[in-house]
């Protein structure tokens, strides 16, 4: 998938304006009357690629449909450098099934896009395939801090909503003496 925003130069929460401008000032630039030889070719083709990115940024809908698209293309790439830091196989692999002993292949887990579950399961992931170890000795420094930084930010938001009075009670309502 051709990454339009880079196309253009501008950043992807770019107004309808700044996409025109940016536009125009490449068209100018890269005019295929500059230029000459294989320069002209790459210019040529450097005009197709601006005149489709503008075409999709510009249209509100498609410019709408191009970034849910290029989320998910990011979120299934985080996954995949995931995997592959985990060295997990993500190729769907056979297994027997214990019943009839025949061959199937098992539903894969399709991490859910968008959503609070997506977290859910990423963090879930993380921990089921976590190397094993000796339990709390083994913990690095990176994982005591992300410890702190976990629990300071509880507790900040804890004390933020007690002072909302429409939480206050909730709050309360956890707190046990």
């Amino acid at each position: 998938m051709k990454y339009y925003y880079e196309i253009l130069e501008v950043n992807q929460k770019a107004s309808g304006e700044v996409i025109e401008k940016a536009y125009r000032v490449l068209v100018k630039k890269y005019h295929p009357d500059l230029y000459t030889g294989e320069k002209r070719a790459y210019a040529e083709q450097k005009i197709k690629d601006i005149n489709e990115a503008y075409k999709i940024l510009s249209d509100a809908f498609l410019r709408e449909q191009y970034d849910a698209e290029l989320q998910k293309q990011l979120e299934q790439e985080q996954i995949n450098r995931y995997d592959r830091f985990y060295n997990r196989d993500t190729k769907k692999q056979k297994t027997k099934n214990t019943y009839n002993n025949q061959q199937e292949e098992p539903v894969e887990k399709k991490h859910k896009v968008g959503s609070f579950m997506s977290l859910v399961d990423l963090v879930g992931t993380m921990f089921k395939n976590k190397p094993k170890g000796n339990g709390i000795k083994d913990l690095k420094r990176e994982d005591w801090m992300a410890a702190g930084i976990t629990l300071a930010i509880v507790i900040v938001v804890g004390v933020a909503l007690w002072f909302i009075p429409a939480t206050n009670g909730f709050i309360r309502s956890l707190i046990p003496w």
